[in-house]
């Protein structure tokens, strides 16, 4: 069965025909297309089904005849089926002259694609064309991003006879493919203008007989070629199919054999006319087969369109009126054989039945060209000069179809519409020449002279007697649009409009038609009385100007022609010139200038326009203003700790300007500096300065500012100090209570401020003498009581903070205050929060043992022991101190009793002093009692005996027993050392050894070993240690000699001065360095020092270390810097030092002698001589 689709991408809408295969040169240089006699040709068993391509019908081969149409229905179905899979506009077989140039278009949809597609352009089969793009040759793309389409163009520019033949464009898209073929044609020029027929692009070429050449049957060809040879059989008779041939013929070699069902099969292709009838006969073998006739693959059912006859073996169908749609594959089965075949449907051609006629116009008529086709509806082509002419929006040219009529419409005519005008059908065409001209211009109106006023409107009119556009210029330069200016066309009248006239629009105007030499002037003259713009000036025309600057008032003038100005002031008229006040004049303004401002400046100026035209008059108000006078001295009413109350009165001149505020400064009485106290403006005339320090004499001046600046400052007031009392005293409590006594005590108040504080004043007052009214100050109660009604408890200030107030009634309530006095005053009093009972209370002891005292309080010998323990109880209680039940002896335990609490000191603690010590506080019948536990530690004796068990190969055991003395603490440990008999060094084993016996192990074989034992507490080691009387022999016998392991050299060196440092003497401000040399493994870290303190990040010292030599840099010493330095070196293996003295000597003899290289101990002999002689030089 053949592919629908491969068929359908092979196949253009118009074929046009083709020279026969055995001399393709000479039908391309015929160029016209057979009579339709012979395109109705007789089938051929020649053709084999699925050609792709229409080139192949240039095949000798005889056709099926169709029938006439039976009727003049026009088939309006749409092929839905064998569409193509990318490309919506093909490529088409196209015919060019030589020299040339033609375009092949491709589209593709991009409405599913996500990019670009790739596009192939060949010729033949393998030349792909994108390697020859140059100078005849250019391949173009372009997207439209409204349609979603991608146009690929293929231009062959100045063609050549061998540019001729088949080629191929191919698109993929991912797994997608598609692609199509067509010829070109290349004709040679004959040199004059040949009739154009474009039959061929709609029309399949038929095979031309051509008697002198012998009949060649391509498919008998390639039927006994070798397979090597059909891409040469292929080039040589034009095949541009060679694939779909190849298919075809590879299905007619199946179909060459025998068939059972049919006798006779179908034909290998059939062609009809549109609108005839077409007729497929089949011959069975056995007429009882049923057969089914199919289209495309879809079974065919009997219709009028469809019918189907049986005549013995015979089955034949009718198809009628066929229309491009049945342009498809045919084929019929019986039993379960088909054959197949393929039915072609030509058009007929389209014929100009009326031609176009040579027309004349004039320029902007509207232009008709009419013709008339033999059918409805035709495809039509209009050409102008052999280009096509293709309508759209944005074009002059409109076609218009009305059935068989077709009129090319073209709006507005102008002279380069003149031309030839042709149009083309698929069976003929027509020309026209269309000549355009211009009517005789004659002026209806021309322009007239005007003369208008400024801001008016200018209107230049003219009419012609053609309605034709023109141009209009200003002194020889053309006329732009704008908002103001217009240019309107109406008909054949033109009009210049301008608004609001300026004096630019002054000129020689001219308006002159298209395409014509005729031109209309006329002259505007703009005119404009004298005006003055005082806009800038505000409402009442005043202008102020700061007194002593310069004003420069300029007034904007206008006038045409340009008026004359007098400035005035009291009928008095300013004159130009050099004076201080003067008038200046310029071409579009006028101004008064006054150099120097002054205060009798300020009044009414006059501005007087005159010209021709008219009059002008306008009044300037000149204010001249100036800063403030200065107020007077300000008057400090009111002073307090920090602060001062100050007014002042209002300055005499405001300068012209209201005040807006004034500026406050004080200073020290002794201090010249003024420092200003608001960066606001002070808009009252009170103001109250405050951070001032108590003590200190200040004066304060006064600034008033208004608009124009800051007046000069106003006169001092008088000194004043600021002074203040003392805040309230703090934490007044009641300290002691008895039955006419209550003793108060406070502390002294937060701030006290410059003046110091005297003293106290302590006042008492009974409850019931008045009424007390509850406040709540400060978060205190306190009670407010009438100054009668307290009563001083001292008649002299006191300077304690504690005061007993005798001589009160038993069982009576008191308030209490108190206040704190000094050189301002008495403070505000503190009170005490309730009233106080004067009655003895009775308060139960307690004893507060301090947290750490609560567990054993270990000491070690020789430490003081300083144990506070307060307790409470009224009143004072008795204390007794015990130690593990017996009395406390005095003479080596300190006991100091307060009201408050009780003291323990011990100044060197020993281990007697350890115990059990007990505490009672007794108030009365009350009794509290506390413990405390000491414990004085000590380091502990060595243990009672060190034995050795057993000695076995390398070990020893050892055994001890614990010391008798522990030292007052748990033994936590033991440290075992071992000694070498002959150097009796000792070498500690085992260090925190918590058992009493121990394995020595790895000792050297051939040595006699002693040991000892240390004990070991929380205060440290024994101060002794038990040794081992008898020594451990450590046998040769029973031992294998073993290698000696020697370990690597050990590098390590304590640090070691090379070269140590050497007393010298150093010039007071020159450099002076002191040099040494270390060494030492690992690198020693050196330190400078001077006096024994180390120099640590000071700038007058600079150290350097480089190669083990030390280096201490002296910026410019003094004779302070003279002293004893050291340099110490410091590694793990040790420390070494290393001194020297530095001398620092000063002045210029001492520096000169030494430069000339006098010996130190003469040069300070000799200093020391001449300070002796004359001491007050030196």
């Amino acid at each position: 069965m053949p592919e629908p689709t491969k068929k359908e991408e092979n196949e253009v809408p118009a074929p046009a025909p083709a020279p026969p295969p055995e001399e393709p040169n000479k039908e391309k240089e015929a160029g016209t297309a057979p009579p339709k006699d012979e395109e109705e040709a007789s089938p051929s068993n020649a053709l084999p089904p699925g050609l792709g391509s229409r080139a192949l019908e240039r095949k000798d081969s005889e056709w099926s005849l169709g029938e006439s149409p039976a009727t003049e229905e026009q088939d309006k179905q749409n092929a839905n089926s064998q569409l193509s899979t990318l490309f919506i506009e093909k490529p088409q077989t196209g015919t060019v002259k030589v020299g040339e140039n033609i375009t092949f278009i491709a589209k593709v949809k991009a409405e599913d694609l996500l990019r670009k597609p790739t596009v192939k352009w060949f010729k033949g089969k393998w030349m792909d064309l994108a390697s020859k793009a140059g100078k005849h040759l250019q391949l173009k793309e372009t997207f439209e991003r409204q349609s979603r389409v991608y146009t690929f163009e293929m231009q062959i520019i100045k063609a050549k006879e061998n540019y001729a033949g088949n080629y191929r464009c191919e698109v993929t898209y991912k797994d997608k493919f598609d692609s199509c073929s067509f010829d070109l044609e290349v004709r040679e020029s004959t040199g004059t203008t040949p009739s154009i027929d474009i039959r061929s692009a709609f029309k399949r070429r038929e095979v031309k007989q051509q008697e002198e050449e012998p009949e060649i049957d391509v498919w008998e060809l390639l039927k006994n070629a070798n397979p090597n040879e059909y891409e040469k059989i292929a080039f040589q008779y034009g095949i541009t199919d060679l694939r779909g041939m190849l298919k075809r013929l590879k299905r007619m070699r199946r179909v060459e054999k025998k068939s059972a069902a049919f006798a006779k099969i179908l034909d290998p292709a059939y062609q009809v006319d549109k609108g005839g009838r077409v007729r497929f006969v089949v011959e069975l073998a056995d007429p009882k087969l049923e057969v089914k006739w199919y289209k495309n693959g879809q079974e065919i059912r009997p219709s009028t369109k469809y019918i189907f006859e049986h005549k013995g073996c015979e089955r034949i169908m009718f198809i009628n009126n066929c229309g491009l749609t049945d342009d498809s594959e045919y084929y019929v089965t019986a039993g379960d054989e088909k054959c197949s075949t393929e039915l072609f449907v030509r058009e007929p051609p389209i014929m100009v039945t009326k031609q176009l006629e040579d027309t004349n116009a004039y320029c902007g008529e509207r232009v008709e060209l009419e013709c008339e086709v033999s059918e409805d509806d035709a495809n039509v082509k209009w050409f102008k000069n052999g280009e096509e002419i293709i309508p759209g929006p944005k074009s002059r040219y409109k076609v218009k179809v009305e059935g068989k009529k077709h009129i090319l419409i073209i709006e507005g005519a102008t002279k380069a519409d003149s031309a030839e005008y042709s149009v083309m059908t698929t069976g003929g065409q027509s020309s026209a020449k269309l000549s355009v001209g211009l009517k005789p211009l004659k002026i209806l109106t021309p322009l007239t002279d005007q003369t208008v006023k400024l801001g008016k409107e200018i209107c230049l009119k003219c009419e012609i007697s053609e309605n034709i556009t023109g141009k209009w210029t200003k002194n020889g330069l053309p006329v732009q649009e704008s908002e103001r200016l217009k240019v309107v066309h109406k008909g054949r009248i033109h009009k210049l409009v301008i608004d609001n006239a300026l004096i630019e629009d002054e000129g020689d105007y001219v308006f002159t038609p298209d395409a014509y030499s005729v031109t209309l002037p006329a002259k505007v003259h703009v005119i404009d009385p004298p005006k003055i713009n005082l806009d800038g000036l505000g409402a009442d025309n005043t202008v102020t100007v700061i007194a002593g600057s310069k004003l420069r008032l300029e007034i904007p003038i206008s006038g045409e022609p340009p008026p004359k100005v007098i400035w005035s002031r009291a009928d008095k008229a300013i004159m130009e010139g050099s004076g201080r006040i003067r008038a200046e004049s310029y071409p579009d303004s006028s101004s008064l200038v006054i150099d120097v401002a002054e205060r009798e400046d300020s009044g009414v100026y006059h501005i007087n326009l005159k010209n021709e035209a008219g009059e002008a008059h306008a009044s300037i108000k000149i204010k001249v203003v100036d800063i403030p006078d200065p107020p007077v001295a300000p008057n400090v009413t009111d002073v307090g700790d920090d602060w001062c109350i100050m007014n002042w009165e209002p300055p005499v001149y405001d300068g012209g300007s209201p005040i807006l505020g004034y500026f406050i400064e004080r200073k020290k009485k002794q201090s010249s500096r003024w420092m200003r106290l608001n960066f606001e403006l002070c808009k009252e005339t009170t103001f109250e300065p405050k951070k001032m320090i108590e003590g200190v004499a200040y004066e304060v001046r006064i600034f008033a500012v208004n608009a124009i600046g800051i007046s000069k400052p106003s006169m001092p007031s008088k000194p004043f100090v600021p002074l203040a009392v003392t805040s309230p005293p703090t934490l007044l409590a009641v300290d002691s209570v008895t039955d006419t006594t209550v003793t108060m005590k406070w502390r002294p108040p937060d701030q006290i401020g410059a003046a110091g504080l005297d003293g106290y004043v302590l006042e008492y007052c009974l409850e019931g003498s008045t009424s007390a009214k509850l406040s709540d100050e400060n978060g205190e109660a306190a009670y407010d009581l009438s100054a009668e009604d307290w009563i001083v408890a001292n008649t002299d200030l006191i300077d304690k903070t504690k005061f007993t107030i005798t001589g009160l009634p038993t069982d009576a309530k008191i308030f209490v205050r108190v206040k704190a006095v000094n050189a301002a005053g008495a403070s505000e009093p503190k009170y005490y929060s309730q009233p106080i009972l004067v009655k003895e209370i009775i308060e139960p002891p307690k004893i507060r043992i301090p947290r750490h005292l609560k567990q054993t309080y270990i000491r070690r010998v020789g430490e003081a022991v300083n144990l506070v323990i307060p307790f409470q109880g009224k009143p004072r209680p008795e204390l007794t101190w015990t130690k593990d039940g017996a009395e406390i002896d005095k003479n080596q335990i300190n006991i100091r009793n307060s009201e408050t609490d009780t003291i323990i000191f011990i100044r060197k603690a020993e281990r007697s002093h350890s115990g059990k010590y007990d505490l009672q506080v007794k108030v009365e019948k009350f009794v509290e009692n506390a413990s405390i536990d000491i414990q004085i530690v000590d380091r502990p004796g060595p243990p009672q005996l060190v034995k050795i068990e057993d000695v076995w190969g390398e070990n020893v055991a050892l055994t001890w027993t614990p010391p008798k003395d522990d030292g007052n603490a748990a033994i936590t440990g033991y440290t075992i050392q071992k000694a070498d008999k002959k150097s009796m060094e000792w070498f500690t084993v085992i260090e925190h050894y918590h058992r009493t016996h121990a394995t020595i192990t790895e000792l050297v074989i051939g040595n006699e070993y002693y040991f000892r034992v240390f004990a070991e507490n929380m205060c440290g080691l024994s101060e002794n240690a038990t040794m081992t009387k008898e020594s451990a022999v450590i046998a040769k016998d029973g031992k294998v000699y073993k290698n000696p392991v020697y370990e690597d050299f050990d590098f390590t060196e304590a640090p070691m001065f090379t070269q140590p440092l050497v007393n010298t003497y150093a010039v007071a401000g020159y450099n002076a360095t002191l040099n040494c040399s270390v060494r030492g493994n690992p690198k020693p870290k050196i330190t400078w020092m001077k006096n024994k303190v180390a120099i640590v990040d000071d700038p007058r010292y600079r150290m350097f270390s480089n190669q083990g030599v030390c280096t201490l840099e002296i910026r410019k010493p003094s004779p302070y810097d003279g002293g004893t330095y050291c340099c110490k070196a410091v590694n793990d293996l040790g420390t070494v030092e290393v001194e020297c003295k530095l001398e620092v000597k000063g002045g210029l003899s001492f520096c000169r002698l030494l430069l000339q290289g006098v010996p130190p101990n003469i040069i300070e002999s000799y200093m020391r001589d001449l300070h002796s002689s004359n001491p007050e030089e030196y």
